[in-house]
């Protein structure tokens, strides 16, 4: 496969920026993907620099380091290594009841939709001048990195603090789109802030830019520090970037590619893969039949996949310790495979065969589609081609919208 070295948006920054942010104090939003193609740490680089005056850092969901599960409470602490506060932007003041990780779906779908918790309180600015953000996004509405920098964003307007977003690549490319655009502010959450697609074909700079002009209620200083090489056509393997696990449940580029469409079975009874070590690639449950499920979707030959029969026993999730049957995902041709259009024939397919188990997570499943019409539609046995076309009118006026804000 062809690869191209591309410029990071940080790297860019230590070449061409440092000068924007002399002599000012300097808050970092991060976690484990903030490196360079040395996979050096942005803390390490912004904490060694004699230029730059680091002083306090700030967490999103699974913590700086990555070592948080979904849902779980991040708290605040001081980095061992640096010393310098690490604050929390995932419950630094509403901390979730703890309970076994059998119960972690439970608590994400109750905690990643509020919004409580996730903004940071102005007492974590108090000596900041710039903030910067670094985080590697999987090009998915449904992921609360995107919901953590807008929230960011918001405070430092209201405070006056600049920003600035050190660009990264769409891993999943920036041209398709697919998937519902977002009813707002009525399903508006923090698993989805905003009116844009499930699959956005964005940057998080093209996003911020977008937020900052069109939806936030008063605009911040926003610098976005473009890549150099990338390319919109460009899946991560063709970067030439090593694969950072951008959260604990992401181990791969296969795993973002199936995201956009399996994401949607975390809003029903079915295990959508946590707890094994294919999520989101492999799903199922005790009660449905693999071996027939798996007949049925080959049968509709989907495009850019296949699916084998799989059993599996979730070590921790929904159906945590036991032995369940289903599927796997497999894509052979990524640029044909509609994970959205996918997934919508695995649901239907499966209340179809399990009328009696199915369940949707009526009010999770309604926040993540960003709107209760892709339920009621598959509640209702609509076609899949009728669910998809009642939101084409959307997407393209996302289309038009989205051409001013592209930077590639």
């Amino acid at each position: 496969m062809n690869q191209s070295r591309i410029i990071l948006g940080c790297e860019n920054f230590f070449a061409n920026h440092l000068d924007s942010i002399k002599n000012k104090k300097i808050g970092l939003i991060t976690n484990q993907t903030g490196v360079d193609h040395a996979l050096r740490s942005l803390v390490y680089l912004f904490y060694s620099n004699p230029d730059i005056n680091l002083v306090a850092m700030y967490a999103p969901e699974h913590g700086i380091r990555g070592n948080a599960q979904a849902g779980e409470y991040v708290p605040f602490y001081r980095d061992e290594k640096t010393g310098l506060p690490v604050y929390s932007l995932y419950g630094q003041s509403l901390k979730p009841d703890s309970g076994p990780l059998s119960d972690a779906d439970a608590a994400m779908r109750s905690f990643d939709t509020v919004a409580e918790g996730k903004l940071p309180e102005l007492s974590m600015l108090a000596n900041v001048d710039v903030m910067v953000f670094d985080i590697q996004d999987i090009g998915t509405r449904i992921y609360t990195y995107i919901s953590t920098m807008a929230y960011c964003m918001q405070v430092c307007a209201e405070k006056g603090i600049d920003f600035i977003v050190l660009d990264r690549p769409n891993p999943i490319n920036g041209e398709s789109m697919e998937g519902p655009v977002l009813e707002y502010p009525e399903y508006s959450s923090f698993v989805g802030l905003y009116p844009i697609p499930v699959r956005h074909g964005m940057t998080m700079g093209e996003l911020a830019s977008l937020f900052n002009d069109q939806f936030l209620p008063k605009k911040v200083n926003l610098t976005v520090i473009p890549m150099i090489g990338w390319r919109r056509n460009m899946w991560y393997d063709q970067t030439g970037l090593p694969w950072i696990l951008p959260s604990p449940n992401i181990p791969s580029l296969q795993t973002a590619t199936v995201y956009p469409g399996q994401v949607f079975l975390e809003g029903t009874n079915v295990s959508e893969g946590r707890g094994t070590t294919k999520p989101f690639e492999m799903f199922g449950s005790p009660w449905i039949k693999g071996e027939d499920l798996v007949n049925t979707l080959n049968r509709l030959n989907l495009p850019g996949e296949k699916f084998t029969e799989i059993w599996f026993t979730p070590f921790y999730s929904k159906f945590n310790g036991l032995l369940c049957s289903g599927a796997q995902l497999h894509v052979h041709d990524r640029e044909s495979f509609r994970p959205f259009y996918t997934t919508l024939h695995i649901i239907q397919a499966i209340r179809h065969m399990c009328p009696d188990n199915f369940e949707f997570h009526r009010d999770y499943f309604d926040k993540i589609a960003g709107s209760a019409s892709i339920r009621k539609a598959l509640e209702r046995g609509d076609r899949i081609e009728e669910v998809i076309g009642t939101s084409a009118a959307k997407l393209e006026e996302f289309k038009n919208l989205r051409k001013a804000y592209l930077l590639y």
